[in-house]
């Protein structure tokens, strides 16, 4: 074996051991590269210089602006008036509270661009009055983890930025563009879904639709929706970067939270901010210490060696693209979805181009798979979130998912097959 093959060995077979043996993944990720660069006679110092190089971008400062921005709308009493939004729109139908909850998804998800964030805001709301309502409260947290992927999807959402940064600079504004027609493609699966389940446990019905109150309910939402629009525009019109308009986001949701809706007072917002910092920590460990990991994959020419691989078991470009996703829902089950994100990105994008795929559309299909990913035990953070909202234990909550898992596969088979549904938006904006 020689030594370029010995170092990638190291490098993925000490990684996959340490996740395995749970390891915090950014510890997985540091030591794996570490363990390569001592392999490879290099110094340890080339460790600090991608570390440091990795989070030296100004394009990522959009991350800790959108995750600010998520937590201060989540905070300040938007997920009252959203779901009474979503009320006003479906809960009309047959099995009323579950379409409730998954449009409120949509909505809440624009605004957070965080599965777990919506979980556990929606969650707490909706599960209880779902359970009061005559449902299942496993049906409920089912319906509420799966829709809550909706959420990474919709823009802004920063694991696009993320993907756009590890991807070689893909552009923001038409992955935010690209997100919406997947979004709501898996919203109205889920749906169908729950509308099936809804007719064979005869779930109640909602009240009548009504044009007055759902004026109202859009009247008094309306401050929390345009955040999106603010940003969505100003991106994709060019008037500011991403990451101006994430800064821009962040002192629209600030005024929004605390002078309009009043939920949260300026005690709260230190808070908030202590909270941010948390999270924020976490995320740039992640992408500095995969910066290293990603500069070993390529100077050993795994990506390389990743495209012979699939591309040596089909040349079927329907059957690599099936190949592509099955290795993305495996990751999920493994790692959280930063992590995926950045080490699998510059592996597997290549790979997608070369059967004609555009950035663009494999970002979405990434951003779903590891969506799917966040549900799916061991490593599945939503499903842990939504388990502890409810009170409920994992392996009841994995059984009543089963149903909406396959309503999600289909979603992805049609982002994976039909490039039209992510591409339409960036297509017609230009």
């Amino acid at each position: 074996m020689g030594s370029a093959s010995t170092a990638v060995a190291v490098l993925l077979i000490s990684f996959f051991v340490m996740i395995l043996l749970r390891f915090p993944i950014a510890y997985a990720v540091a030591l794996s590269s570490v363990l390569c660069l001592w392999v490879q006679g290099l110094p340890l110092s080339t460790l600090c210089q991608f570390m440091v190089k990795g989070i030296s971008s100004f394009s990522l400062m959009a991350v800790p602006f959108f995750i600010t921005m998520g937590v201060l709308m989540g905070s300040g009493g938007i997920s009252e008036k959203l779901i009474a939004l979503a009320d006003a729109c479906v809960g009309w139908m047959t099995g009323g509270m579950a379409m409730v909850n998954i449009v409120a998804s949509y909505f809440f998800g624009g605004i957070s661009g965080s599965a777990s964030a919506d979980t556990a805001s929606l969650g707490s709301i909706l599960i209880p009055m779902m359970a009061d309502q005559g449902y299942d409260k496993d049906f409920a947290t089912a319906v509420t983890i799966t829709s809550s992927c909706e959420g990474l999807l919709v823009p802004p959402s920063h694991n696009m930025v993320i993907y756009a940064m590890s991807a070689g600079g893909v552009s923001v504004g038409a992955l935010f563009l690209a997100g919406y027609i997947p979004g709501a493609i898996l919203a109205a699966s889920l749906m169908v879904g729950s509308y099936i389940i809804s007719k064979k446990r005869n779930y109640p019905k909602g009240d009548k639709f009504s044009l007055k109150v759902l004026i109202k309910q859009l009247s008094i939402s309306i401050w929390a929706l345009a955040a999106v629009i603010v940003v969505v525009i100003g991106v994709v019109g060019g008037v500011f970067t991403a990451t101006e308009s994430a800064a821009i986001a962040v002192i629209y949701s600030l005024i929004v939270s605390v002078f309009i809706y009043k939920g949260v007072d300026w005690k709260g917002v230190w808070k908030i901010l202590d909270e941010c910092v948390n999270t924020l920590s976490i995320v740039l460990i992640l992408i500095s210490t995969s910066a290293v990991f990603g500069n070993c994959l390529t100077r050993l020419h795994v990506p390389d060696m990743a495209a012979r691989a699939i591309i040596g078991v089909s040349s079927n470009p329907y059957v690599i693209a099936l190949l592509l996703d099955l290795i993305l829902l495996l990751l999920g089950c493994i790692m959280d979805m930063a992590p995926i994100i950045l080490i699998a990105t510059p592996i597997l994008l290549p790979i997608a181009t070369s059967i004609g795929m555009t950035p663009v559309q494999f970002g979405i299909i990434m951003v779903l798979n590891c969506g799917i990913g966040l549900l799916t035990p061991p490593v599945g953070a939503v499903l842990f979130i939504g388990s502890a909202v409810a009170k409920l234990p994992m392996e009841k909550v994995v059984k009543a998912t089963l149903p909406f898992y396959l309503c999600m596969i289909i979603a992805l088979l049609l982002i994976t097959f039909i490039p039209g549904i992510s591409m339409f938006l960036p297509n017609l904006f230009g």
